[in-house]
């Protein structure tokens, strides 16, 4: 049997396996900021409109229709409604069977609030995934997901885990051992960014009708304070979590970089052509450097309500008219513009979402120009705020770059990983350290190393899936298709 089919059958195994069970329920619970709107219906009302409150839901209640074909992969998508039920469809003709599609797929949720984008999620047997498709909204066009715009096959096992329904919605559930993207029942409890997520847990403050106060971030420390809006609003080129924490662990009141660390280039300038990285940018900002901590996205964003088109400018100018007040300067400062951010924020070319811009946060005095992708002037990585971070940091850092083929930064995680696997007593049961060499010694080329890896991964973690998948690579390239299909 050829190694290629035997890949293509495992791999249809998995696949299939996912078919036996049916959906899950779709019964949407209440909306728990309902609650909030007996003493603050002004708020409630306003906050339901923002794209926040709109950042996911029901898929046939967002159903934007699609229906294109995508040149690289020859592929027919179409997005619809059928009988009050959302459905993905793809088709392809090909002489060839094995290329020849013809399906469709009941979508269940969907994530993004339109205003940016919109994607959908399915799931197969509790496993969650995301359609290979996107509404790219800025464009007003559908497309492939991020990073496969030049796909030459559907990639229809995106999976989807609580770090990315973290941001997009409220109650986000546990996933089950074994599996990121495998959760019980519904992968969340309600659409949409809740109260809960600034404001924390609210159910004192609801029993006692409101005399045990909620947490208000604008009476925390700054960091507290900004790690609310950081939780979502912050990406660098690596986030890797501290050890014993993860993303979803962190509770609003705590200070973020306790629960994960973010590194990007040292020394980079501009945004770096990431969509969300708008607090790297601001960092270099001289309003930020001269304000200090008095400086904060809800400075000039209200998280609360969303700024109708027709006030865009005149409110932002507000805002740069309470630093900049000088009535002179005021009145004489480009009187035929009074569209601050058009020449001090332009809009750049994200390069990690297709189709999208990102305001530039460095609020430059004479905008540069430069594109989004402004490089770096070292390959090497450094923390954000400059935080101590440990040599296994530095290597699952360096390992998330070497995915996208740096040479630098494959060398630069294994000097660093296997200082940790070397120095750090604890390291010794740390799944993720091994299941990281494991892929670096695969990715060059060393199986017999990265088998070893993987299975000190398994033996700290008998459920680490990615461990067991590659692994499960390895054996069925080596001819054991048995061995293969077990892991």
């Amino acid at each position: 049997m050829r190694r290629g089919i035997q890949l293509r059958l495992i791999a249809t195994a998995i696949f299939l396996a996912g078919r036996l069970l049916a959906a899950p329920s779709q019964q949407a619970a209440s909306n728990p900021d309902a609650a909030c709107a007996k003493c603050h219906q002004q708020i409630y009302a306003s906050y339901e409109r923002t794209p926040m409150a709109r950042a996911s839901g029901i898929a046939s209640e967002g159903v934007i229709p699609a229906d294109f074909t995508h040149a690289a992969s020859g592929i027919h998508y179409r997005l619809f409604l059928q009988d009050g039920r959302a459905w993905l469809s793809y088709q392809r003709s090909s002489a060839d069977p094995e290329r020849a599609l013809d399906g469709k797929q009941e979508l269940l949720y969907y994530l993004g609030s339109g205003k940016r984008g919109r994607t959908y999620l399915f799931q197969q047997d509790g496993f969650w995934f995301e359609i290979p498709v996107n509404w790219y909204a800025k464009k007003q066009v559908w497309d492939m997901a991020p990073h496969y715009l030049q796909a030459r096959e559907m990639p229809f096992t995106l999976p989807v885990d609580p770090g990315c329904l973290h941001c997009h919605a409220s109650g986000v559930q546990p996933s089950l051992p074994g599996g990121r993207n495998h959760f019980a029942d519904q992968p969340f409890q309600h659409g949409g960014i809740g109260c809960t997520a600034c404001h924390g847990d609210a159910v004192q403050h609801l029993t006692s009708n409101g005399k045990d106060p909620i947490l208000n971030p604008d009476k925390l420390d700054a960091v507290r304070r900004d790690s609310i809006c950081l939780q979502c609003h912050l990406e660098g080129e690596s986030a890797i979590a501290r050890s014993g924490h993860t993303l979803t662990s962190y509770k609003p009141g705590d200070n973020l970089f306790d629960h994960v660390i973010y590194f990007v280039h040292k020394d980079q300038s501009g945004p770096g052509g990431r969509a969300t990285s708008q607090w790297e940018a601001l960092l270099q900002s001289k309003c930020k450097q001269r304000s200090g901590d008095r400086l904060t996205c809800t400075t000039c964003h209200d998280p609360h309500s969303s700024v109708a088109p027709e006030e865009r400018i005149r409110f932002y100018r507000n805002k740069c008219l309470a630093c900049h007040n000088d009535t002179a300067f005021a009145a004489t400062h480009h009187p035929e513009n009074p569209d601050c951010a058009s020449c001090h924020m332009p809009q750049l070319k994200t390069e990690d979402i297709a189709h999208e811009q990102l305001t530039d946060h460095r609020i430059q005095r004479v905008a540069s120009g430069a594109p989004a992708s402004a490089t770096s002037a070292s390959n090497e990585l450094a923390t954000i705020n400059h935080l101590p971070a440990t040599a296994r940091e530095y290597g699952l850092a360096y390992a998330q770059i070497a995915l996208h083929g740096e040479a630098f930064a494959t060398t630069e995680a294994l000097r660093n990983l296997k200082e940790a696997e070397r120095t750090d007593a604890g390291q010794i049961s740390d799944a993720e350290l091994h299941t990281q060499l494991g892929f670096l010694a695969q990715k060059s080329g060393d199986k017999k190393l990265a088998e070893e890896e993987y299975q000190a991964a398994l033996k700290a973690d008998p459920l680490k899936s990615t461990a067991a998948g590659n692994l499960a690579v390895l054996r069925a390239q080596a001819g054991d298709a048995q061995g293969a299909i077990t892991l």
